[in-house]
């Protein structure tokens, strides 16, 4: 953060505000909660630009955070304003690029710009507080505050309470390459009804993928790589 963002209460306001979140989810349980985009303020943006990675790659507009740490303060006002107008607001495309992922298969990843990174994590941190309510004691991957390590642990713990276990790796071949975007988007609705809110996750399933100087629009499946899909939370 630039020195103009000292003195405010950020992190100390979101916690409260994804604490109210969260509380309102559990008394709606099953239900759709209508007004989030609230919640989005200077303060929220703040916090969720302190939660990015600055050192991760740049997108298709080549911007570090170098770059887009100048004037901070504005371009984030900028970003919220365009991002609740709706119409100003258009996700770029992401950048594909593939890394090893062993026996000589690669994997796709998809790199947003660095003001997508922290708008996707802005609202990350509207829907986590909702989500959380859903998943079971036993559910680990990727929540905040939950480790691979703790869930080694409790498996650990139910062995030796137990005396042995089954244990079954598993895994989905391509989900995010197969994932059908009107299904996420109904899923997405039975607990989010906020529009501004939808109309920023309807966008960034149907931003384009730049990829060898082109860029297509597939009708299946989301890059993983951004901040809203879990392999990088």
């Amino acid at each position: 953060m630039t020195g103009n963002t000292q003195g405010t209460s950020g992190p100390e306001a979101v916690c409260t505000k994804q604490a109210r979140i969260a509380e309102l989810a559990r008394q709606l349980a099953g239900r759709r909660l209508e007004s989030l985009n609230h919640y989005l303020d200077l303060a929220w943006m703040q916090e969720a630009c302190r939660r990015t990675r600055k050192d991760g790659a740049a997108g298709v507009d080549g911007v570090t955070w170098e770059q887009y740490s100048h004037e901070l303060p504005r371009r984030l006002a900028d970003l919220l304003d365009r991002a609740k107008d709706g119409d100003r607001y258009r996700a770029p495309a992401v950048r594909r690029v593939y890394i090893p992922k062993g026996k000589g298969e690669s994997r796709p990843l998809g790199i947003p710009t660095l003001e997508d990174k922290i708008l996707q994590r802005a609202v990350v941190m509207v829907l986590e507080p909702i989500y959380e309510q859903e998943f079971l004691p036993c559910s680990y991957g990727f929540r905040p505050g939950r480790s691979p390590h703790q869930a080694l642990q409790q498996i650990w713990n139910a062995i030796m309470r137990t005396g042995g276990c089954w244990l079954i790796d598993a895994d989905l071949r391509k989900f995010y390459d197969t994932l059908d975007k009107s299904v996420l988007r109904e899923l997405v609705g039975q607990r989010v009804g906020d529009g501004v809110i939808r109309r920023l996750i309807g966008k960034w399933l149907s931003a384009g993928v730049l990829e060898d100087g082109e860029v297509t629009y597939p009708d299946r499946g989301t890059p993983q790589g951004g901040v809203m899909t879990p392999r990088t939370q």
